[in-house]
């Protein structure tokens, strides 16, 4: 692997740790010592600015060198969680002030990510663009598993506060890393439009690909029925599986089946991409419907894990295609639309899971997400741009 490769690998993994800190920190804090509403305040304080900026984050991914916005992505995360910090350290929680940089930090995220998936696309060669995608995977799958469990230990031995530095200090770590990484300079126009008029051109362009907005609103579907799944599978683990217990099993499967599939996606022989994310992403109506028929502990798990499996495949596999197959000139601005989609409809599928449930039972709002879920990611197949097979794709175990 060159220099830049192993910067951009090692930043990457930092940001993922320390952002899968954040949000086991914030609960326990808030929880200790605040309302369930307080903490909704505090969640929604920073969910928010994600999905009102993203569109303006997009534009600025493919305005500005996507280093640098990622660099500032960085720095502003560890600003706002060594602020965190030093105000649950200075005595009562202050649920205004934790909202103010939970605010910050959502704002952060949003420009962050776009500029990330451009930075990726920028930095990295195609021959190895996949690889380098699924580590990235197996580092963030790694983070989700480990990071909620670090956090909750910090938590528990020394304090929220120390939690919030320790997050801090790994967004430094990993914006001096990135400090290293070098890319060619976003192509520069005569006289630049304003930001509403590169944001129009940016719709102008996602519409150019049939492909990538039928996934996205697959996708859209996916996150809406995860949403219902994440609020609705624990309760019914308690209920009918076997308690509490029964849902940190499936959980923990999952995550495993998670890792295995982002290592797995750089070697498996796919010749047409975007049909092994479909396939992957229809997976997931296996645990919705193993949850509303309420099947057995271990068939659920199992149903999980292949799920999850599945998630772990279709990241790299789509972000590999969609940094192929999209221009980098325009990449931050149809990449916003597909990650707008995820934050707004996760959010939607978690907020009405509970009305749905005591209307209607548990059983029908899953049997209806599983079926919408495999039908939606499926009916993709239909288009042939999402069946063109990339002559190019082999199986890659070296990552030179």
């Amino acid at each position: 692997m060159t220099p830049t490769i192993w910067r951009l690998l090692t930043g990457r993994t930092f940001a993922s740790f320390a952002s899968a800190l954040v949000p086991t920190t914030l609960t326990l804090a808030v929880v200790r010592t605040g309302s369930a509403a307080d903490l909704g305040l505090v969640l929604a304080a920073e969910m928010l600015p994600m999905v009102l900026l993203l569109p303006l984050a997009g534009v600025a991914a493919d305005r500005y060198p996507a280093r640098r916005v990622v660099l500032a992505s960085d720095l502003v995360r560890a600003a706002a969680q060594l602020g965190t910090g030093a105000v649950l350290l200075a005595g009562p929680v202050r649920i205004p002030a934790l909202a103010a940089l939970a605010a910050l930090t959502g704002a952060a995220v949003a420009f962050g990510n776009p500029s990330a998936r451009t930075l990726v696309a920028a930095a990295v060669p195609d021959a190895v663009r996949l690889r380098v995608n699924a580590r990235l995977g197996v580092a963030g799958g790694i983070a989700q598993l480990a990071g909620p469990a670090a956090a909750g230990g910090v938590v528990l031995a020394v304090g929220a506060g120390w939690s919030s530095l320790l997050t801090g200090a790994l967004f430094v770590c990993s914006a001096l890393t990135l400090g290293g990484v070098r890319t060619p300079p976003p192509p520069r126009t005569a006289a630049r439009a304003g930001f509403g008029s590169e944001l129009r051109a940016g719709w102008v362009e996602t519409r150019r690909h049939p492909w990538f907005l039928a996934n996205v609103l697959a996708h859209g579907v996916w996150h809406l029925a995860a949403g219902l799944l994440l609020t609705l599978g624990p309760l019914i683990a308690v209920e009918s599986l076997g308690g509490a217990g029964a849902w940190v099993v499936v959980a923990q499967v999952g995550t495993t089946g998670l890792v295995v599939g982002v290592w797995a996606a750089g070697r498996l022989p796919v010749r047409r991409p975007l049909v092994g994310v479909a396939v992957a992403s229809s997976l997931q109506a296996l645990p919705l419907t193993a949850f509303a028929l309420r099947l057995p502990l271990a068939v659920t798990a199992v149903a999980f894990c292949a799920a999850m499996f599945g998630v772990g495949v279709l990241s790299p596999l789509w972000e590999t295609e969609i940094q192929r197959r999209i221009p980098l000139e325009t990449l931050g601005r149809v990449g916003s639309f597909d990650t707008l989609i995820s934050f707004a409809a996760r959010p939607l599928g978690l907020a009405v899971a509970a009305p749905l449930a005591a209307v209607t039972g548990t059983a029908a709002p899953l049997l209806v997400a599983a079926v919408l879920t495999a039908a939606a990611n499926l009916s993709v197949l239909l288009l042939a741009d999402v069946r063109v097979v990339d002559p190019e794709r082999k199986p890659s175990f070296v990552l030179r």
